[in-house]
């Protein structure tokens, strides 16, 4: 409460011990005691009186309420619950609207897919009877595609010039002192 350090406490001391003097010194200091123990004995039931005021109000319970509200970990936690609940989607939901309408086209991609080989190998049996007896005994050759072909030879790789390097100079012998 009071900032006093050991050396104010001194100083304080022998003053007191000066003016007050040695024969009463004792007296006092059990008197400040005393004093001391009483006005911490009523901050103590003052403060008793005001938690138990609080708690007949609810304070308490609001305050643990708004804790829990702001605690970050618990609101990260629920949105993560409430991210991964599955169960919220009703029937009607986008999510089997989309699936049926994609499945929907997958079933037409694949009949029209179906049509067409129907539609290729008839032409292709029209085709074959309609061919002479020569051009049909005659195997076809395979179409050339572009990775068939001949692949080109790889462009030469430039040479690249070293750069001349000149060598060290060599140190000059030292005359012999004589």
């Amino acid at each position: 409460m009071f900032d006093i350090g050991m050396t104010e406490l001194l100083v304080i001391g022998l003053v007191a011990l000066i003016v007050v003097g040695p024969k009463d010194l004792p007296g006092m200091f059990r008197t400040l005691g005393q004093f001391t123990a009483k006005a911490k004995r009523m901050a103590r039931e003052f403060s008793r009186a005001m938690e138990d005021a609080a708690d007949e109000a609810g304070v308490k319970d609001v305050a643990n309420t708004v804790k829990a509200a702001a605690n970050p970990k618990k609101m990260g936690i629920d949105k993560i619950r409430e991210a991964t609940n599955f169960n919220k989607f009703p029937d009607g939901s986008e999510t089997k609207k989309l699936a049926k309408e994609r499945a929907e086209a997958a079933a037409k991609i694949k009949a029209a897919t179906n049509k067409a080989a129907e539609t290729r190998i008839a032409k292709e049996a029209a085709a074959a009877e309609t061919a002479t007896p020569k051009e049909a005994t005659k195997p076809k050759a395979p179409a050339k595609t572009k990775a068939a072909a001949k692949p080109k030879a790889a462009p030469k790789a430039k040479a690249v010039a070293k750069p001349k390097v000149k060598p060290a100079a060599k140190p000059k012998p030292k005359k012999a002192d004589t």
